[in-house]
C-alpha cells in the first residue's frame, strides 16, 4: 500500500503492480498515473457531470460492473451529485471533479467514467447533443462519409458540431448547445435530423433501430440522448479495447478543400502518446461556427449553440 497526496488528500493506492490489461501489459499503478497526468485537461470537460464508473478491480480479463451509486465508504471529499429516481428516491452520484477524485477512482479499479450529458444545475437538460454513428460491418469508409453527410446538414442549420471516436468501429457526431431544452425535446429534434438524413441518403443511412430492417446502411443513433445515459468522456481508458483510447480526430484532409481541413481518422493511441496529444485543444470542429441561416426545420432553432470551450 502506498499513500500519494493528490489535491491535498492523501490516497492510498493499494497492488500498483496488478495486471489490468494482460495482452498490453498495463497495471493498475499506470492507470492511476495516466488518469494524474491527464487531469489538468480532461476536468473542465468532466466538471459537474455526474458519472457512472465501469469497474474491473481484477482487469478486464474477470467480469467488471457498471455502478451508478456512490458507495458509502467512498471519502467525503468525492464530490456527489443527488439524482433524482423514480417514484421520489433518489441516489447520490460521484462528480469527478478534481484529480484527486480520478486517483481515487482508478484505485478502485474504475477504469473507465461514463459521463452524462448534462451538468449540476441543469441535469434535466442536456448541453450536447450526440448522433452515434454506428455502421453495419467493420469498414470505416462509410462511418468517415456518414460524418461528412451529417456535418452538412447540421452545417446548414447554423450548429457546430464536433467529432470523436469512440474506441469502437464508430463515431461521435456532437454538438454543444445551452441546457434549455429537456432530454425528450432534444432528442425529438435530433430524429428529425437523423430522419432527414434517412431521407436524403436512403441507401446509405437510417434511423431504423431494428438491426433486420437497417440493410447494410449505417445506423444513425439518436437515443443515449436520454436523462441518465452517460457516453465515454474524452480520453478513457477502454475496457474492451486495451490500450485504445477515445479522442477527437483532427487529421489534415486532403480530399477537398471546399469541404473542410479536419479529417476523420480511426485513431488509437498508447497512454503515453495520448497524454502527449491532448494537452492541446480538445475539441476540433467539423466546421466552422455559423450564423443561424433559413431553413425548413425551423424547430432546429430550439438549439441554442454556446462556446465549446469550458
Amino acid at each position: 500500500m502506498t499513500s500519494i497526496n493528490v489535491d491535498g488528500h492523501e490516497i492510498e493506492v493499494t497492488n500498483t503492480d496488478k495486471i489490468l490489461f494482460r495482452d498490453a501489459g498495463i497495471t493498475k499503478g499506470e492507470l492511476i498515473q495516466y488518469y494524474q497526468g491527464i487531469a489538468g485537461t480532461i476536468l473542465p470537460h468532466l466538471a459537474g457531470r455526474p458519472i457512472s464508473m465501469e469497474r474491473f478491480p481484477d482487469g478486464i480479463d474477470d467480469e467488471g460492473f457498471y455502478q451508478k451509486e456512490a458507495p458509502k465508504y467512498f471519502p467525503e471529499w468525492i464530490h456527489r451529485a443527488e439524482i433524482d429516481l423514480v417514484e421520489g428516491a433518489s441516489q447520490d452520484q460521484v462528480v469527478c471533479d478534481s484529480a484527486g477524485t480520478q486517483v481515487f477512482l482508478a484505485d478502485q479499479g474504475c477504469i473507465t467514467p461514463h459521463t452524462w450529458l448534462s451538468r449540476e444545475g441543469s441535469l434535466d437538460c442536456p448541453d450536447k447533443l450526440i448522433i452515434d454513428l454506428d455502421p453495419p460491418g467493420n469498414e470505416f469508409e462509410p462511418v468517415r462519409e456518414a460524418a461528412f453527410l451529417v456535418k452538412d446538414l447540421l452545417k446548414e442549420i447554423g450548429l457546430s458540431p464536433h467529432v470523436m471516436t469512440t474506441g469502437s468501429r464508430g463515431l461521435h457526431v456532437i454538438v454543444p448547445i445551452k441546457p434549455v431544452l429537456s432530454f425528450d425535446r432534444v432528442r425529438e429534434i435530433a430524429m428529425e435530423m437523423a430522419g432527414i438524413l434517412e431521407k436524403r441518403y436512403p441507401d446509405k443511412l437510417t434511423a431504423e433501430i431494428r438491426k433486420e430492417k437497417r440493410k447494410g446502411r449505417l445506423f444513425l443513433d439518436v437515443l443515449r440522448n436520454a436523462y441518465g445515459r452517460p457516453r465515454l468522456p474524452l480520453t478513457p481508458y477502454a475496457p474492451d479495447q486495451g490500450r485504445r483510447l477515445q479522442h477527437p480526430s483532427n487529421g489534415t484532409s486532403s480530399r477537398t478543400k471546399r469541404l473542410y481541413q479536419k479529417v476523420i481518422p480511426l485513431l488509437i493511441y498508447s497512454a503515453g502518446s495520448a497524454r502527449k496529444r491532448i494537452h492541446g485543444k480538445i475539441f476540433f470542429p467539423i466546421a466552422s461556427r455559423l450564423r443561424m441561416q433559413q431553413t425548413n426545420s425551423n424547430e432546429f432553432r430550439d438549439l441554442h449553440v454556446f462556446p465549446v470551450e469550458p
